[in-house]
């Protein structure tokens, strides 16, 4: 099984590289994404937050068979293998959105030879995911065996600095723990760094200079982010956490929920707001206010039916 699972793990970071090298020239280069089918949303919301995700994600994956066989193996099998399987999920979803705008021939008046190569390419990418997909899920393991976990990856962390004497006492047992108890504030700091630093590079590479534009691109990826970190979490358990109480819980899932209609929101606010007002989106304000104001809308909701229901039945 062992054997099994560091296969699908090696499977997941080879597909997910390639993955990443194309989708880096097709979003960077800016002669490459001028020919691309999948250049504008909805589909580059997902290729874009794909491209953002994936590297950190990689790393951990990699850094982690570091400790391969160290003490704690069966849970450190499981955990890795389904944080490959996440690895394989976040870089499937956007394959099936460029896949799209292949088939509905967008920007079909200016493909040229670099858009062969480029579909061509996804081509490649999209059997390395599905490979990596197959033999990944070959190698699952009950879905039960997440409760007994005794282990986690913030304690490889530790045990990987304690090999390093400058990061040493860093990584003691109290800042461990300090960071098991305070992980939701971990996981939101490190997203807001990381909304921070993606979208302070594109706003002065493209030379966006409107503060409330900025704000709102940080808001979405900082969001995504987060969730991003919330949902792989609880599948590969980067992090104990210690239980929360009822409402953080519900604040946890309302935020989820919202971030997902405000994703879904920005991919395809032009279709919708074009059937609503016979054209799309054309000033910040507007858009800011569609995709933000829908996203606190579901945020409410979700709060609200979750706080009404019964002690132990928020799901």
């Amino acid at each position: 099984m062992r054997h099994a699972k560091l296969a699908a793990v090696l499977s997941a970071l080879g597909s997910a590289a390639v993955f990443e090298a194309l989708t880096v020239l097709a979003t960077q280069d800016k002669a490459v994404r001028a020919v691309s089918p999948w250049q504008d949303d909805p589909y580059d919301v997902f290729v874009s937050f794909a491209v953002v995700a994936v590297p950190p994600l990689a790393v951990v994956i990699a850094a982690r068979l570091l400790v391969w066989h160290a003490p704690g193996g069966p849970d450190r099998e499981q955990q890795t293998a389904r944080a490959a399987g996440a690895l394989t999920g976040v870089t499937g979803l956007p394959l099936v959105f460029e896949w799209s705008a292949v088939m509905v021939g967008a920007h079909r008046a200016v493909w040229n030879g670099w858009t062969t190569a480029l579909i061509a390419g996804l081509a490649v990418v999209s059997v390395l995911a599905l490979a990596a997909g197959g033999i990944v899920w070959r190698s699952r393991s009950p879905r039960a065996a997440a409760s007994g976990w005794q282990h986690d990856w913030l304690g490889d962390v530790a045990l990987l600095a304690s090999r390093l004497p400058v990061v040493r006492r860093w990584a003691g047992p109290g800042v461990v723990e300090w960071t098991r108890r305070h992980a939701t504030g971990v996981f939101a700091a490190a997203s807001l760094l990381a909304a921070a630093g993606v979208i302070g590079a594109q706003a002065i590479g493209e030379g966006w200079t409107d503060p409330l534009l900025i704000g709102w691109a940080v808001t979405v990826v900082a969001t995504s982010m987060f969730a991003f970190c919330i949902l792989t979490n609880t599948a590969a358990g980067f992090i104990a956490r210690p239980a929360r109480t009822r409402p953080a819980h519900v604040a946890e899932r309302s935020v989820l929920a919202g971030t997902a209609v405000l994703v879904a929101m920005t991919a395809f606010r032009d279709p919708l707001w074009t059937v609503l007002t016979g054209g799309p989106v054309t000033t910040v304000p507007v858009l800011v206010s569609l995709t933000v104001g829908a996203g606190l809308a579901a945020s409410g909701l979700t709060a609200a039916v979750l706080a009404a229901r019964p002690n132990g039945a928020t799901g």
